[in-house]
């Protein structure tokens, strides 16, 4: 049933199922024709809650609710059907999301729940099924997938901060899936290959649409927009695509040869580039409006910089550290001076530190006020800097810049202690007082954080603002307080993630098509679809517990130090694949635990050894460990809710597998009569131990219980005979 497992976040249809059943097994319904129109909702509701309903399903479900309501039989049949209507009324957007997504959310139907992966990407990529279509080889079958989610896993492939890994369940029993790195390596050769190609148009819908910003959020929401049928054209300051990730991701952790082969894809789709076009300098919201758009998206970034706000930083000629990144992207290569110290400790502060070094510079600080377990940069990055040679003053203040002749000569600061602040998780610095002392430095360089610049938007009048000076949008539909105007990406959250903005141009390219054709927008986020269920890569347990992450090749330091060559090589084919068999398919099992509490509780077996079904308590896994215990007596697979605990008789074997991972697998047994199946000889024992003699050795043989009654019976007269004979 639906409702099986269902102890998580309340889901209308799973709660229309439950109540339903309830109001059927309570015999609440006498009328039989009450009770078999009840019956026939209870059927089109478990389709829905199983991803079996098709589009008919709903309107069939709302007439017979109806037909119930209007017979009057009962009180109870009365209720039944106003409560089947009402829920439809209320939370229609979620029947039919299980109905045209096949997810539930909340993961209540937990046939439809997405994976922890899934439902961690903003952009809600099906990452199971890209996952093991990359492990089978189908590396182009894999983008197709991936690609209807978020255009340019090349470029995520290699920068995306992959919160899809941090939610990976594999990670409770070792490390992560390489989910990231997988991603990169199916988009390079799919593109090699020359099977990397955009879906096919809908037909031209005959209207015009201006996205301003080509960074992942303009350029993803102009991608959805043009294969909807829509001429879309996109206006950016910069004189080429990408925005930040061009201007503000080193070549050395992404090629700009990437950004410029997976734009060219949209180009491919009709997409028109007008470059060097600043909106509120080359170009007015009015001039565009004259041009007959029917609708707008705004992707502008978050560009400009925060200031270090401290005494000599107006005064020294103190660099923010987007400036700089933005200046070496367009070509400026020169040295920015021999001493140079960073202030932050974000992934754009260690972006400008390695940059620094690669354009010749000496001696690099970053200067952190928290700890290294603080920092928000990425892990990865934060240990190739220092590799490279970027040292790291943590605890650090800075209070003030010092300097001569309009240059800095030092950055004068204060040591700091973490302290713990009321209402807040997060330890907060507190500057020791006597404690200053100067670091010295030619070159300040600020990365505390960017802001949206607002300038380019001074137009738009009516454009409500919020207090953090970023856009006001309905999160839902991307709308902004100004008709057919839609934003996302960082002028919406801030400074974020590349995957978060290319998920909130998508969301706002499918709000765009509703705009344009008159469709209500909806009032709940958009639930991650599932693409497919592939098949599950068959993997013996033992390789899928030895099997570790691969180690990341990278170029070797001399040359890291002094180009901005690509620092990752990426994996080899054969590495790649086996990362793609630690999968453990989450969007088939659901880690419900039914297998292992039947297998313990029920049958006193206890060979499961699945310690990371409890997410977030997990203690030991050994998939092994049910080869040595298991009787293969199909407990297990008979309960799994969801098909993922599987048992199957293959060339003389029984065989249990756990979404391909097979467990165990023992030689089956016949009646040496008949040739009757009787299942693996420790199911035999342990059968003979809990009930008696079935499968009964009878003169060495081994029969099955109807040949056992039949040569016992035969025996049992031969031996009367005798006994009369004597």
């Amino acid at each position: 049933m639906a409702n099986q497992s269902c102890t998580v976040a309340a889901c209308p249809v799973n709660d229309a199922v439950t109540r339903l059943n309830e109001a059927l097994g309570s015999g609440r319904i006498v009328h039989p024709r009450s009770r078999r129109i009840a019956e026939e909702i209870l059927e089109l509701l478990n389709d829905v809650a199983w991803g079996r309903a098709g589009k008919d399903h709903i309107p069939a479900i709302q007439d017979l609710a109806a037909e119930l309501v209007d017979l009057d039989h009962s009180p109870a049949s009365v209720e039944v059907g106003r409560s089947i209507q009402e829920d439809l009324s209320r939370h229609r957007e979620v029947f039919i999301s299980h109905v045209e997504t096949h997810n539930c959310a909340t993961g209540a139907c937990v046939k439809l729940a997405p994976a922890p992966c899934q439902m961690a990407c903003p952009a809600g990529i099906d990452v199971p099924t890209y996952v093991t279509l990359i492990g089978m080889g189908k590396d182009a079958e894999a983008i197709e997938v991936i690609r209807r989610d978020n255009p340019f896993p090349w470029v995520c492939g290699l920068i995306c901060t992959r919160p899809c890994e941090y939610m990976c369940v594999r990670g409770r029993i070792d490390t992560p899936i390489s989910i990231k790195f997988l991603k990169a390596f199916a988009a390079e050769r799919a593109m090699s290959d020359g099977n990397y190609v955009n879906p096919s148009k809908e037909p031209d819908k005959g209207k015009k649409i201006c996205v301003v910003g080509a960074g992942p959020g303009g350029m993803s929401c102009a991608y959805y927009l043009a294969l909807k049928g829509y001429a879309v054209t996109v206006i950016e300051a910069l004189p080429s695509a990408g925005g930040m990730i061009f201007v503000g991701i080193p070549r050395y952790r992404l090629p700009r040869e990437v950004i410029d082969r997976e734009t060219a894809m949209l180009e491919e789709l009709g997409v028109e580039f007008r470059f060097n076009t600043r909106l509120g300098r080359d170009v007015t919201f009015p001039d565009l409006r004259e041009e007959g758009f029917d609708a707008f998206f705004i992707a502008v970034g978050a560009h400009a910089a925060y200031k270090l706000n401290i005494p000599g930083e107006t005064d020294y000629q103190v660099t923010d550290a987007i400036d700089l990144l933005r200046r070496v992207a367009l070509g400026d290569r020169r040295k920015p001076g021999r001493r140079v110290v960073v202030i932050g400790g974000g992934n754009v502060a260690i972006d400008a530190a390695r940059t620094c070094l690669r354009l010749g510079c000496e001696e690099v600080t970053i200067a952190y006020r928290r700890t290294r377990n603080e920092m928000p940069a990425d892990i990865e990055e934060v240990e190739q800097a220092e590799e490279e040679g970027v040292i790291f003053s943590f605890l650090t203040v800075p209070i003030e810049v010092e300097g001569k002749n309009d240059k800095p000569t030092g950055l004068r600061c204060l040591r700091a202690k973490l302290v713990a602040r009321e209402g807040s998780s997060r330890m907060s610095p507190v500057p020791v007082e006597g404690s200053d002392f100067v670091m010295s430095a030619d070159v300040v360089i600020g990365a505390i954080g960017q802001r949206v610049e607002q300038s380019c938007l001074a137009d738009l009048t009516d454009m409500h603002w919020t207090r953090r000076s970023t856009i006001d949008v309905n999160m839902v539909s991307m709308e902004t307080s100004i008709p057919g105007v839609f934003a996302a990406g960082d002028a919406v959250t801030g400074p974020a993630t590349v995957i978060e903005a290319i998920g909130g141009g998508k969301r706002a390219a499918l709000a765009i098509d509703r705009y344009l054709s008159g469709i209500p927008q909806p009032k709940m986020p958009p639930v991650p679809v599932r693409r497919a269920r592939v098949e599950h890569l068959e993997v013996p347990a033992t390789t899928k517990m030895i099997l570790k992450r691969p180690e990341m090749p990278l170029l070797n330091l001399d040359r890291r130090r002094t180009t901005f060559q690509q620092v990752e090589l990426g994996y080899p084919e054969n590495a790649v694949r086996e990362e793609a068999r630690r999968c453990l398919r989450c969007d088939i099992c659901r880690r419900c635990g039914e297998c292992v509490e039947v297998c313990r509780d029920k049958m006193k077996v206890n060979a499961l050894q699945m310690g990371y079904f409890d997410f977030d308590h997990p203690v030991e896994t050994d998939f092994r460990v049910t080869q040595d215990r298991c009787i293969l007596c199909g407990a297990c697979a008979n309960n799994c809710p969801n098909n993922a605990m599987q048992m199957k008789d293959v060339n003389g074997e029984r065989v249990l597998s756990l979404c391909g991972t097979v467990l165990n697998r023992k030689k089956i047994l016949h009646c040496e009569e008949c040739g009757a199946v009787l299942g693996t000889r420790k199911y035999i024992e342990y059968i003979r131990r809990r009930i008696g003699p079935v499968g009964k050795v009878l003169d060495k043989r081994l029969l099955c219980d109807v040949c056992l009654r039949k040569n016992t019976a035969t025996a049992n007269v031969e031996i009367l005979s005798s006994s009369k004979e004597v």
